[in-house]
């Protein structure tokens, strides 16, 4: 819990809890009660707080007072909490069954020293009291900003008058739809008709794959469609860092018209991907858009136009390239998501999440600023294999246009192979291990391994690609650094990772004295990523050997003014670059007038 050293007021959702009849279940076995009450806490409830956004203000012996600054995430939590609770009461006697109620209200509340006070959160505790075992009591204000925004009801259950609050409350039950209550109610739930009753978001990115439209007028083409949606569902799975619903569960929509709120909440997903599929003669076309479930927002949206010769080559390339399209525009979603949580309440995947924005601009300065969230991450869970492997890129930044120093050589290396031990089934890991490993360690065999695995996993992970690429081109395999490259951005074109393939191509012509393709593809790097010193390094280089000395020296001072410390020596001994091309690279350097 963060401590508040000053007096403020913030209007938040207060919820109150506690264990109905906690008293006498203490006395009847106050050992096994405590150990069961730590039980729900740790493996329900408070990830479910987590999960949610939530603060724990303060807790009793049998109560909680939690606060979130979302109204619908502190309906959201109470509802999963209850029935998360029914679960683990169900094989249960009813004379050991620990039971919560809770109550839910929003206002203005003061603020001090962690704490919270004022009639908002007194609200909250008197409508805890008038909630049954199981079921939770909100306030009006609660019940309006809620309306159909979750798969519940409302039953009205009129106002109250209650201690030390002058006005009578207006009270409301709610209900979810797979258990209807008898009462009257403010919407269709409590009609005697059920709905799927509401699933938790997973702790991780989730979406779903809807079996895609066929629009050609041919049911013969449903095979086509229903064999690339699964292809994909398959392929996004294959992403550690994402929870995938599976096939059997997404296609129970095949051929319906569907609300893609509602699939968010029937399914328990944050992001929905849809599309459809036209063919006409020898021709098709396949759209597909990723939605934000609640708020209907578009993450991704792109179309395909492909000649229809081999349906089988067409099925897996169009399969491969939504995949790679789609992973960094949820993981720059998941990134934005994670902005607006507040910094209490940030578990390791959140503190990998708000590193990242200052890793990929790779810039030493930047980089220093992530470090500390990776190793907060990493001191939550030491075996995370993906903050391993920011925090090893992070390190190699560091050393290699930071200074060449020591401890960040060791520290790229370590992570690496942290990363690479604790990911062998994570292709995002595997690569940005590799990646170290090769430009630090200079140990492109280990590198190369380790992108081999991470491709075998996960054939459409444009990172493996586009690290892979720069290892090899540095290394001195011109051909594979620009073969690689070129595969990244066909994977992925668009990604803000684009800078790190156009490097390797750029060098891979560079060492090929093709000099005109070099300098194109050191422009693309420049303008993907303007402020990386090294994308202007391979400017002057390229100039110098265009004879362009003007815009050559221009490159050069901009590689200064971005890394003050920047030698040639320096460079070549931090980056270990094979011989066909050290040379001939220090050579165009003196020319644009990079210190030796």
């Amino acid at each position: 819990m963060s401590e508040e050293s000053h007096t403020a007021r913030r209007l938040a959702a207060i919820l109150a809890a506690d264990v109905v009849g906690y008293s006498r279940l203490m006395g009847a076995d106050e050992e096994g009660t405590l150990a069961a009450l730590k039980g729900h806490r740790k493996e329900l409830i408070d990830p479910l707080i987590a999960q949610h956004q939530g603060r724990i203000v303060k807790t009793t012996g049998d109560g909680l007072l939690i606060e979130f600054a979302s109204i619908v995430d502190a309906v959201r939590f109470a509802v999963v909490m209850q029935q998360g609770m029914k679960d683990r009461n169900a094989n249960l006697d009813d004379s050991h069954c620990i039971r919560f109620r809770v109550g839910i209200n929003v206002g203005d509340v003061i603020v001090e020293d962690g704490d919270i006070f004022g009639d908002g959160v007194n609200v909250a505790a008197r409508l805890e009291t008038l909630a049954e075992p199981g079921e939770i009591c909100v306030s009006a204000t609660v019940r309006e900003h809620v309306g159909e925004k979750l798969p519940i009801g409302f039953a009205d259950l009129g106002e109250h008058s209650v201690k030390n609050i002058a006005r009578p409350v207006h009270v409301y039950r709610i209900e979810t739809r797979s258990e209807p209550k008898t009462a009257s109610s403010g919407n269709a739930a409590s009609s005697g008709n059920p709905g799927p009753a509401m699933l938790a978001l997973p702790d991780r990115p989730s979406i779903a794959v809807l079996p895609f439209a066929n629009m050609s007028g041919d049911a013969e083409q449903d095979y086509f469609c229903d064999g690339m949606v699964e292809d994909i569902i398959t392929g996004l799975s294959r992403l550690k860092w994402m929870f995938v619903i599976a096939r059997n569960s997404s296609f129970v929509y095949k051929g319906k018209s569907v609300d893609v709120k509602q699939v968010g909440r029937d399914l328990g997903v944050r992001y929905v991907l849809e599309g459809s599929v036209r063919k006409a003669s020898n021709r098709v076309r396949v759209t597909g858009q990723v939605v934000e479930a609640e708020t209907g927002r578009h993450v991704w949206a792109e179309r395909y136009d492909r000649t229809l010769d081999d349906i089988f080559a067409l099925q897996d390339e169009l399969t491969t390239s939504v995949v790679a399209a789609i992973e960094p525009s949820l993981r720059q979603a998941e990134v934005e998501r994670v902005k607006r949580k507040r910094p209490d309440n940030l578990d390791a995947y959140d503190l990998l999440l708000r590193a990242i924005p200052d890793v990929y601009p790779a810039m030493p300065g930047r980089a220093a600023k992530a470090l500390p969230l990776l190793e907060s991450a990493l001191n939550l869970e030491p075996d995370y294999a993906a903050a391993h492997g920011f925090a090893a890129w992070c390190h190699e930044i560091l050393f290699v246009r930071g200074g060449a120093h020591e401890e960040n050589r060791l520290g790229a290396a370590s992570h690496a192979h942290a990363a690479i031990a604790n990911g062998r089934d994570d292709a995002t890991a595997l690569a940005l291990g590799g990646f170290a490993l090769g430009l630090v360690a200079h140990d492109r065999e280990a590198a190369s391994r380790a992108f081999e695995v991470a491709l075998a996993l996960s054939p459409s992970c444009s990172l493996a690609y586009g690290f892979g690429s720069v290892v090899m081109a540095t290394g001195g395999d011109a051909d594979r650094g620009i073969e690689w490259g070129e595969q990244a951005l066909r994977l992925s074109p668009f990604d803000p990772m684009s800078f790190g393939p156009l490097f390797a191509i750029a060098f891979g012509h560079f060492q090929r004295a093709e000099y005109e393709g070099a300098a194109e593809a050191a422009r693309r790097c420049f303008q993907a990523n303007p402020n990386w010193s090294y994308a202007h390094m391979l400017l002057a280089a390229t100039h110098a050997k265009l004879g362009r000395v003007d815009a050559a020296r221009a490159a050069a001072a901009r590689v200064l003014e971005l890394e003050p410390g920047y030698t040639i020596s320096g460079m070549r001994a931090a980056a270990g670059f094979h011989p066909s091309i050290a040379e001939p690279l220090a050579e165009a350097l003196r020319v644009a007038g990079l210190p030796e």
